[in-house]
């Protein structure tokens, strides 16, 4: 009995690490990097290796700096830095400035989803599924996940700053505005993982926290547009987006700093107020109150459609709106373009196909928002896939519903969703693009047309995500998104930067023909429509034959 109660009192915890909020962050930040050692490592690897390409391709695109300032306008050009930036050194271009102008933002852009994505996971995920719960039940202090989770972040930050400043001195260049690129990567991460620690108790769902941080990168992205393409350099619109200072930097030109300390600033009373906050709810609770739900279900939700509709819809929802809106935005631009075509460089003409430089601006961004409609596709996928480890499928499937019903409904209401962002966007983008054109060309039904054009693509990801979720469940959700970043980085930069034939050939949005300045070519419709039918398919055996919640 006493030797019993020696080992009790043993390893009893002291009143004072009972008392500590911080007790046990480094056991939890242990555990957190077990979890993560492949995900976080496939994050920071990936951007490092794209920071490493973009630094070094820029030399391989140009074979002297007399021949990048031939390019350079595709930066200065309004409509350039509407897309890439202020485009700081654009005057006098070199390699590194072009690798600043051009390319860089889309790294920043990507270590936000990062940072946002992986405290979301260890935060508000973990209180969705009940875990720390049990994990609070020992002697774990009130602030030590989200400290934890920070610490995570910030690692990870460092090292993707480590990997992108090395990527750059490999090409050759400055170090200190190398360095200053590389701070300002880790101060956009930090940044926008204090708003996740805000949205992470803001919602009661890791969507809901994920959706509103990014958000709030898209509203950077879009207020950020605003200034840079009112004059070169930016205008004081550019200071209200913490990706407009990251670019405010001006690296390898004036070598600033100040926005950096802004970001730092900003980002730890952002995480000040995620502490404040976190301490005004119960672990698992929301700060903003749940809508209560009917007294009595809607006779749709006894049908598995209902169901699947009721899941699905606010994700597409939220989806479509963002889509339509973005769609009436680039559609507003058509008329800016036809006035700037004139004094447009030659390699625009290697984003904008076809004669018509407006219309070769509207069919890419046909494909730009097909990208992310795809990206909506995948998303509702790994609800469906968060439906079955919760539980929840399994208990819908405990009423008179078949296998192939659960999943048949699921994706029927998610490709009409699909179909109808598609058409949605396709009328906002030509009403936009039609109320503003001067020319009386009847251009609405062509760059409606563009946009749906594009609905093989996007079934031949959704095809293959399936296939996936059918057979190998847990490597659906980030095959998914690795598809979407590698046609989106192919789409975007795969022209310029002259890469291979065979990667532009994995580009399953390289193969449909750029509406309306081409014609339509059916072959790649009808491949692309197979490949997605096929890959439904596969998927539909697949879950016929496998356990369910099988990791």
């Amino acid at each position: 009995m006493s030797s019993t109660a020696t080992v009790s009192a043993r390893h009893a915890p002291s009143p004072e690490a009972s008392e500590s909020t911080l007790h046990d962050t480094w056991t939890l930040l242990r555990f957190m990097l077990r979890r993560d050692r492949i995900r976080l490592t496939l994050w920071v690897l990936g951007i490092g290796v794209m920071a490493f390409y973009f630094a070094n391709a820029i030399q391989g695109i140009a074979e002297d700096e007399a021949e990048l300032a031939q390019m350079a306008g595709m930066f200065t050009d309004p409509v350039g830095r509407l897309m890439t930036g202020p485009a700081f050194g654009m005057d006098e271009p070199t390699f590194e400035r072009f690798f600043s102008a051009g390319y860089v933002l889309f790294i920043y852009i990507l270590i936000a989803l990062m940072s946002v994505f992986t405290l979301v996971r260890h935060t508000r995920a973990e209180e969705q599924t009940g875990r720390a719960e049990l994990v609070r039940a020992n002697v774990v202090g009130r602030h030590a996940t989200l400290t934890a989770a920070l610490l995570l972040v910030a690692a990870a930050n460092a090292a993707t700053a480590v990997l992108v400043c090395l990527a750059a001195l490999v090409g050759g260049f400055d170090p200190a505005g190398t360095v200053l690129v590389a701070a300002a990567g880790a101060g956009v991460g930090l940044f926008f993982s204090g708003a996740a620690a805000i949205t992470a108790q803001l919602s009661e769902s890791s969507r809901g926290a994920s959706g509103m941080a990014g958000g709030l990168i898209g509203l950077s992205y879009v207020i950020r547009m605003g200034g840079d393409m009112a004059e070169q350099g930016g205008n004081a619109l550019s200071w209200f987006s913490p990706l407009g200072w990251s670019q405010q930097t001006a690296p390898y030109v004036e070598d600033r700093w100040g926005p950096v300390l802004l970001l730092i600033g900003g980002a730890a009373l952002l995480v000040l107020l995620g502490y404040w906050l976190s301490t005004k709810r119960d672990v698992g609770a929301s700060l903003m109150p749940t809508r209560p739900g009917r007294r009595d279900a809607r006779p749709a939700l006894g049908t598995p459609v209902g169901v699947a509709a009721r899941v699905l819809r606010g994700g597409l929802r939220a989806w479509g709106i963002a889509l339509v809106l973005s769609g009436m935005m680039f559609g507003g631009y058509a008329q800016a373009l036809v006035d700037a075509a004139g004094d447009l460089p030659e390699e625009f003409a290697q984003i904008f196909t076809g004669e018509s430089i407006m219309l070769g601006y509207m069919a890419c961004m046909a494909v730009f928002m097909a990208l992310f409609t795809a990206a909506a596709g995948v998303s509702a996928l790994t609800q469906m896939r968060g439906e079955e480890v919760r539980g929840r499928a399994e208990l819908t499937l405990s009423a008179p519903v078949g296998r192939t019903g659960w999943l048949a409904a699921h994706l029927s209401v998610l490709l009409v969703g699909l179909a109808l962002i598609l058409v949605l966007v396709g009328l906002g983008t030509a009403a936009a693009a039609v109320a503003v054109l001067e020319d009386d060309g009847d251009y609405f039904g062509e760059l409606l047309l563009a946009t749906i054009h594009q609905g093989p693509a996007v079934l031949a990801v959704v095809g293959i995500v399936v296939a996936l979720f059918g057979w190998f469940p847990r490597a659906a959700s980030l095959v998914g998104w690795l598809i979407i970043g590698y046609c989106a980085f192919m789409t975007n930069f795969g022209r310029l930067l002259e890469v291979p034939e065979l990667m532009h050939d994995a580009n399953l949005f390289g193969h449909l023909a750029e509406y309306p300045v081409e014609e339509v070519s059916w072959t790649p419709v009808l491949v692309l429509t197979g490949l997605g039918l096929v890959g439904i398919l596969i998927g539909f055996v697949g879950w016929n034959r496998r356990e369910i919640n099988r990791a």
